[in-house]
């Protein structure tokens, strides 16, 4: 008898989940949780009654507004705190870029969380991601070695879209590299010169030419999923 497929866990599991795990790497959480949500449900309370006018429905009306708008800044504040300590656990580790390539970047993009080229030694990477900027190429590791990579990829990128921008990001030890939280940030930041059609064109050419013989690293771990390390 085959075994059943698992449930997807639902939205309040998933959110409990994410809480847990922001707990254990943030102590300030949950007082910072708090302040949030008790601030506007104060005020909901209090402006009706010191200085807006109203019977006892817009008291009414104010408390829930003002409990609507304190769960709105708890999950906004958890997400963001969430996201920002898992960024951090996975940084510097092989196939973070790939993680943030593929579950961090909006439909408008094109990428995938393999790079197009890998250093087996080192594991230093270089990964491809086509938006309407044009080709975008992340380097993953020290600029000293990934640099040759990405010129040699930016020639074989040049060679089947002569017209397309390519762009240079790095990701890693060096001072002037993009810290990996703001990769998604800069890559968005790009001047825009394609339309959508264009984009998928693109795309569609460079994934037609792939290199034979590629060498995936291992998948990269998904920021969103990522767990705390458990104390020792």
């Amino acid at each position: 008898m085959a075994a059943e497929k698992e449930k997807e866990p639902g939205r309040m599991t998933q959110l409990w989940r994410v809480f847990q795990m922001t707990r254990k790497a943030d102590k300030w959480i949950v007082p910072v949780l708090i302040l949030v949500f008790v601030v506007p449900v104060a005020l909901g309370i209090v402006l009706p009654l010191t200085v807006i006018t109203g019977g006892i429905l817009t008291l009414v009306l104010w408390i829930l507004s003002g409990i609507m708008t304190g769960v709105l800044l708890v999950l906004v504040v958890l997400g963001n705190r969430a996201e920002t300590i898992a960024y951090k656990q996975i940084e510097g580790q092989s196939g973070a870029v790939g993680a943030v390539l593929q579950n961090g970047l909006r439909r408008a993009w094109q990428a995938n969380e393999y790079p197009v080229a890998v250093n087996p030694r080192s594991r230093d990477a270089v990964y491809r991601a086509v938006g309407k900027c044009g080709v975008v190429l992340i380097a993953e590791g020290p600029r000293s070695r990934t640099k040759k990579m990405l010129e040699d990829e930016r020639r074989h990128i040049a060679r089947a879209v002569p017209q397309v921008s390519i762009h240079y990001l790095y990701v890693g030890p060096d001072e002037d590299s993009t810290p990996l939280r703001k990769l998604r940030k800069a890559m968005n930041a790009l001047k825009n010169e394609l339309s959508k059609a264009e984009v998928l064109a693109v795309a569609n050419r460079l994934e037609s030419l792939k290199k034979p013989g590629a060498m995936p690293i291992p998948k990269g771990m998904d920021p969103m999923k990522a767990r705390a390390p458990k104390p020792r």
